[in-house]
């Protein structure tokens, strides 16, 4: 049954131009969203400026706009088609600032359009740097010390407190872009500026570097009804420090301990639930396994590089939540 039986017509949000190491696997996954839908007799909609992608075959879709992803691209598509519903989060991080673009300008509200899966409220906290922090605390999960910071001077004040290295993380740009990791004030300069112009609210985070500590990574899924399941685990071969496209990643972790993989996992399953994530997400920890302290570094309120690789790994389908409870077994695991 579909989440909504109102819901005839769907608008797939595909991620644009592939870029190597960002946007395959968001045709796999929007490929896999489109069949389930039609399984449903839903009517899929598909947008993508990329033409040479599989999801853009015409089979895969029940119609295909082949048009740039901006604002208004999308809002005239909608008041063509009248979709019931949009899935954003099936195409990277382009999905996203769409979904929330759209909704800024009461163009969801105006057509009547439902975000389907993870909600504008749910992206934002994710997403925001600021908000992603406070609940982090709220919930008790440890973060490395931090700021959030819209001016390089601010971002100076955090350096003379807290000293080098220090790593800085724009808010809402994908695959890491604009950040790094900085040694000195001329670096920190850089990156800081660069990270500020990315970012399309002009904030990053600056953060004490824990560059060195294992990466760890969880894929997980919430429904609306609040029951979630660890799909499996994946490590970096490389250690915090090495952005994750440059890095090789296994999926299950092959160094960690027992009780440090169910230590993680509960920690993903207990931020998915406080982010109200409905569909699948990627929660990145950092992990020093001689003190067996963990931070927590980010979450993808969508389908990742990583999304692909779990759901190949284990043969889980990650795709648009259906209104399930996952057979009951809440909380499973696939580890």
């Amino acid at each position: 049954m579909p989440i909504n039986e109102n819901i005839k017509k769907v608008l797939v949000i595909g991620s644009g131009p592939i870029v190597i190491g960002q946007a395959a696997e968001f045709d796999y996954a929007g490929v896999q969203a489109c069949r389930a839908l039609r399984e449903e007799n839903i009517e899929v909609i598909l947008v993508n400026s990329n033409p040479a992608t599989i999801m853009t075959d015409e089979n895969i879709a029940d119609k295909v706009y082949i048009e740039p992803l901006t604002l208004e691209s999308l809002t005239y598509i909608i008041d063509k088609e009248r979709p019931n519903g949009i899935i954003a989060t099936l195409g990277g991080q382009t999905g996203l600032n769409l979904a929330v673009s759209l909704n800024q300008a009461g163009v969801l509200e105006k057509y009547n359009v439902e975000l389907l899966g993870t909600k504008i409220e749910s992206i934002k906290k994710a997403e925001d740097r600021e908000l992603f922090k406070n609940l982090m605390l709220e919930i008790g999960e440890p973060i490395p010390e931090s700021d959030i910071v819209s001016s390089f001077e601010d971002a100076k004040k955090f350096a003379q407190k807290i000293g080098f290295p220090i790593i800085v993380r724009p808010a809402y740009t994908l695959g890491g872009t604009g950040g790094g990791i900085a040694n000195n004030y001329s670096e920190y300069e850089d990156i800081v500026y660069t990270g500020l112009s990315l970012s399309p609210i002009s904030q990053v985070l600056v953060e004490k570097s824990i560059a060195g500590y294992k990466e760890i990574e969880y894929e997980v899924i919430r429904d609306a009804n609040n029951t979630c399941i660890a799909i499996c685990n994946m490590e970096n071969i490389d250690p915090i420090g090495i952005h994750t496209g440059d890095s090789f990643v296994v999926a299950p972790t092959q160094t960690l301990t027992n009780k440090e993989c169910q230590m993680l996992r509960s920690a993903a399953l207990k931020i998915i639930k406080a982010l109200k994530i409905e569909g699948g997400c990627n929660v990145q920890f950092a992990l020093d396994t001689v003190s067996n302290q963990y931070y927590v570094i980010e979450v993808n309120p969508r389908v990742s590089r990583s999304s692909a690789l779990a759901s190949k790994a284990t043969g889980y389908p990650i795709q648009p939540a259906r209104n399930s409870k996952f057979n009951n077994k809440e909380n499973s695991s696939r580890l």
